[in-house]
């Protein structure tokens, strides 16, 4: 931070990241809980010399400075690189500046690498940082990050009393199939199964790891090792919770382990993108650029990263306007740093190499690239945000479903959508027919069908008589609906 930042950041509120502290001649008592908050977040800066006035519910700042600066300094540092204060030491970067006459210290505390960070030899006093503030840390964001302090460990771990009987088969079967059809040279598909395992690492010692059992294990032995494992998936018709026509049209059922997920899931996001099928087994190839391929890299880098030891689990929400990644745990990765370096920090680094060896992943830290091209191809960002025991990956996306219902509402005595005359054949020679039934017909989802019901109903194309279950469709005839 330069002169010039600095001031610019005085003429505003505080950030998540700065804080001002009005010292003068000594460090001020509540100086650490802002360390600690810092050190256990993304870090932050510190002034000292600069007071914070209140009017009316607004905060201004006055720059006071502070006396015998270097004392201050020293005293400060000394306290960082001691172990009588905090649990870990602290690194922090310090400048000076003076304005109009007047002295300031920063202080730049960096993210810890060890954390939980606290002070007094206690968890009580574990702080983060939530908007300008530092809160004390909920007993879930301390067991959040005692977990993050096992990070890319606790996946490699072996799972005491598993072998090879735990896998499920099916799974492994579909997995080597896989790596054969697109890593043709990996140096182990010739194996027979069990030393195939040995050989790249799901088993270990005889055990399974935790990643291999996560990837690959049978119901009971995966749930017995982790008891929260679950991936949710719902499709929810509207923009929100509060404006869906109900509380969701589509809701994936259980399914035994991540590898078996995953094969559901990207059938399932196809459904909602612009995806021409590719040769291949699951309709990709290697130079697949389409937003199918940016899904699938947001898909594994969720189920990659999640932190399958919190009591949160896994969630994909599918709403008109976005599709929502959500993960327990924190990004390992600084936010801003997205897009613009290549980092690769997976929790779960034997996850991420099975997918690899599928070629399923890109190469270490290009995932985030090739998932940042969903907003070349749509035009819509792609957002992320995160804090200790979640983080999200947001790909917005244009409302489809609106733009054609405009479209067909323009041109509602002219030709409809191919798919809205298709429906009104169905419904017209079977008035009962069910959604699940048109929705085999038009090769597309149930939600996809519900959606296009109700605005041919707003259109006055078709009217439901009797109840959701029992009633039945009636087609409107008017010969200027249709040109068929």
């Amino acid at each position: 931070m330069n002169e010039s930042e600095l001031l610019t950041r005085l003429q505003s509120i505080e950030f998540d990241d700065f804080e001002v502290k009005g010292a003068k001649s000594d460090l001020p008592n509540n100086i650490w809980e802002t360390v600690c908050a810092f050190a256990n977040t993304s870090g932050g800066w510190i002034v000292l010399g600069v007071a914070e006035k209140k009017f009316e519910g607004k905060s201004t700042f006055e720059i006071q400075g502070v006396k015998n600066a270097e004392k201050l300094e020293q005293d400060f540092w000394g306290i960082l690189r001691s172990d009588t204060k905090f649990n870990v030491v602290i690194n922090a970067e310090s400048k000076v500046f003076t304005i109009d006459g007047k002295t300031l210290l920063l202080f730049h505390i960096l993210s810890s690498e060890v954390k939980p960070v606290y002070f007094n030899k206690s968890l009580i006093n574990v702080f983060v940082r939530k908007g300008s503030g530092d809160q004390h840390a909920t007993e879930n964001e301390i067991a959040a990050m005692q977990r993050d302090q096992a990070f890319g460990c606790r996946s490699e771990m072996d799972v005491p009393n598993t072998s090879f009987s735990d896998i499920n088969l099916q799974s492994l079967h579909t997995y080597r199939r896989r790596v054969s059809d697109f890593n043709p040279e990996f140096l182990f598909n010739g194996l027979p199964d069990e030393e195939f395992c040995s050989r790249i690492g799901i088993l270990h010692n005889g055990n399974l790891t935790y990643a291999s059992l996560l990837m690959f294990g049978k119901w009971e032995p995966l749930r017995n090792a982790v008891r929260n494992f679950w991936i949710d998936y719902l499709e929810i018709p509207g923009t929100s919770y509060t404006d869906a026509v109900q509380r969701y049209t589509f809701r994936l059922q259980e399914y035994e382990n991540i590898w078996e997920y995953y094969n559901v899931l990207i059938q399932r996001l196809r459904n909602f993108v612009d995806n021409p099928f590719m040769a291949g087994p699951d309709g990709f190839s290697p130079d697949d650029n389409s937003q199918l391929y940016a899904l699938r890299e947001g898909l594994i880098n969720m189920l990659s990263h999640a932190d399958y030891f919190s009591p949160i689990h896994s969630t994909i929400r599918v709403f008109d306007d976005r599709i929502e990644f959500q993960n327990p745990g924190r990004f390992a990765i600084d936010l801003n740093l997205i897009g613009k370096v290549i980092i690769s920090s997976p929790r779960n680094p034997g996850i991420i190499k099975l997918f690899r060896y599928a070629k399923l992943s890109e190469n270490a830290g290009y995932g985030m690239t090739k998932l940042l091209t969903w907003e070349k191809l749509t035009g819509c960002k792609v957002s992320f945000d995160s804090d200790i025991t979640l983080s999200n990956v947001i790909f917005n996306r244009k409302n489809v479903d609106k733009n054609v219902t405009e479209n067909v509402t323009e041109n509602v005595t002219g030709n409809v959508t191919e798919r809205f005359n298709l429906l009104l054949d169905k419904i017209k020679v079977n008035p009962f027919v069910t959604t699940t039934e048109l929705a085999i017909i038009c090769n597309v989802t149930r939600m996809t069908i519900h959606r296009d019901l109700e605005k041919m109903k707003q259109l006055g194309l078709i009217v439901r008589i009797g109840p959701d279950k029992g009633g039945h469709w009636e087609v409107i005839e008017k010969d200027d609906n249709r040109n068929l």
